[in-house]
């Protein structure tokens, strides 16, 4: 599968800016997600990549071929590019069988590809099936009904499953009556065999050898032509991805006739026929239930080991981004934030946007006010009265920061167009129990003004009379495994996940201490990640 390159691309309507200079490597056979909040230009990148959308500047690049480069001027169009898109709304025809609308796309290929011997290869996928002659018949007996008759149509599709056949191919070989007549076998087989041996001269006389596909080759080179595919190679098309996403049992049925899952897995499987280079899928799971949610991104979790694909998917739920994803491009205001695996984004978020935009329950930001040490470590005081220390695991050093920060602003790029979607300084967000008593924060000051980020997890409560803050249990969430709990400190909150079985009842007189070297260092000023450290409360 192909690598995916896009160079300096924007996309912009006017003065706004959908996707703003955004550069992207995506590599062979990876998962990657676009994730972002809604209008931040995640599909229109999607899109651009598709085919479906043109770029207002930039380079496309997928498995070494240019598709778009506004420079010179290329722009393939969206049918040429190889790719499969998953809508939304799965767009199935209503009026179509799931077996219709699987074929449809491959019915209306018509494209210059190597010529196969296919009598030969139809009579070899019967005679392979022939010689497993007890097997044959077991599996056409399972398909007898509650009646014990067997079922003509179900045994026919036990067939094509169990032994790779085409419909037609399972049609011939139940008709043969093997199950029935099983003295018959011998004969059968040999007169298939000799039909095979017939096909196959026919073959050699017009100067072909057959590949190991069963494509015609003249002195080891594929004979290839501008053709349609044949009935028989839609048709094992169409029942190859119908096995990937196990659907073969509803190939009769309208899309009316399927619950929500169903009709997903049809629109997955129209997809992947015509055997695209690249998947691009815009949100496809929206529609669906949380269980049902759940399910389909186990079965996209395989599809991607099963195909070998390179998958490109687009979220704004950061759940199906962490659990689906080899990697996360996180995505604001159309700038490219972070695009780093998911544990990577979680444990060490570039800036206070992505650290407050991953992660269920959200992280907790805390205003800390202080200065750093001599010996490296930092002495802040939070909630406005309480002092701790924060000593990073690895060395911070504010000079060669604020040079890197002033260095960055003198390099801002120089639109061509102003930008009207200014970028702005993401607002982090200190949950409080009554903002009315919140205070206004002063001017920020470089060295002084940081932000402290707490995972959930992070948090430990304990006794009251333990070292930490007193605080009391304002809310309790259990959700079986865990319980979400909120304690407030004076006009304060912070989250917590607490893992186990134990009740909290609100109100209760609790402490609360941060348990982790993995508490975050944001400077205020830019936004941006300091270090990882541990956080000790002076008493």
């Amino acid at each position: 599968m192909p690598e995916i390159i896009l160079e300096n691309i924007n996309k912009r309507w006017g003065q706004y800016y959908g996707v703003d200079n955004l550069n992207l490597k995506i590599h062979n056979n990876a998962f990657i997600t676009l994730l972002g909040p809604s209008g931040c230009g995640k599909t229109t990148t999607l899109r651009m990549i598709a085919g479906l959308e043109t770029p207002t500047e930039g380079k496309i690049t997928i498995g070494g071929v240019t598709v778009f480069d506004s420079a010179k001027g290329i722009n393939i169009p969206a049918n040429k590019r190889k790719v499969g898109f998953l809508f939304q709304n799965y767009a199935l025809w209503p009026n179509m069988t799931v077996y219709q609308n699987i074929s449809f796309g491959l019915k209306n290929i018509k494209e210059e590809m190597d010529v196969h011997a296919e009598e030969v290869r139809t009579l070899d996928q019967i005679i392979t099936t022939l010689k497993q002659g007890p097997l044959l018949i077991e599996t056409i007996f399972d398909s007898k009904d509650k009646d014990g008759k067997i079922n003509d149509a179900v045994a026919q599709i036990r067939l094509i499953d169990k032994f790779d056949l085409s419909q037609y191919s399972a049609k011939e070989v139940f008709k043969l009556n093997i199950h029935v007549e099983k003295d018959k076998l011998p004969a059968i087989l040999a007169s298939y065999e000799e039909k095979r041996a017939h096909a196959l001269s026919k073959v050699e006389a017009q100067g072909y050898t057959l590949g190991t596909n069963y494509e015609l080759l003249i002195g080891g080179v594929p004979h290839r032509k501008v053709r349609k595919l044949s009935k028989e190679e839609i048709d094992i098309q169409v029942r190859r991805v119908s096995r990937i996403v196990k659907i073969g049992d509803y190939m009769d049925r309208y899309p009316s006739e399927l619950s929500g899952g169903q009709q997903q897995r049809v629109a997955i499987a129209r997809t992947l026929a015509p055997q695209p280079v690249v998947l691009l899928m815009d949100e496809p799971l929206s529609n669906l239930d949380a269980k049902l949610r759940l399910e389909m991104r186990s079965e996209l979790q395989r599809l991607h080991i099963e195909t070998g694909a390179t998958v490109v998917y687009v979220t704004h739920d950061q759940n199906e981004a962490m659990t689906l994803a080899t990697s996360i491009s996180l995505i604001e205001n159309g700038i490219l934030q972070q695009n780093q695996e998911p544990l990577t984004v979680y444990k060490r978020p570039i800036n206070v946007f992505v650290a407050d935009f991953v992660g269920n329950p959200a992280i907790n930001f805390i205003d800390a006010v202080g200065k750093q040490n001599k010996d490296g470590s930092f002495s802040f005081k939070v909630f406005d009265k309480v002092n701790v220390t924060f000593t990073p695991g690895e060395k911070i050093d504010l000079k060669t920061v604020k040079v890197a920060l002033d260095e960055a602003k003198l390099n801002v790029t120089k639109y061509s167009v102003e930008k009207a979607n200014k970028d702005k300084l993401f607002e982090h967000k200190i949950p409080l129990v009554n903002y009315e008593l919140a205070d206004k924060k002063e001017l920020f000051t470089f060295g002084e003004d940081f932000i402290l980020g707490i995972r959930p997890e992070c948090i430990r409560l304990d006794k009251q009379d333990s070292v930490g803050i007193p605080s009391t249990i304002y809310s309790a969430m259990p959700a079986g495994m865990e319980t979400t709990v909120r304690t407030r400190f004076e006009n304060f909150l912070l989250t917590g996940v607490i893992f186990g079985s134990e009740i909290f009842k609100l109100d209760t007189a609790t402490s609360v201490s941060f348990g982790s070297s993995d508490i975050m260092l944001f400077e205020r000023t830019s936004g941006r990640l300091l270090g990882l450290g541990t956080l000790k409360i002076e008493k």
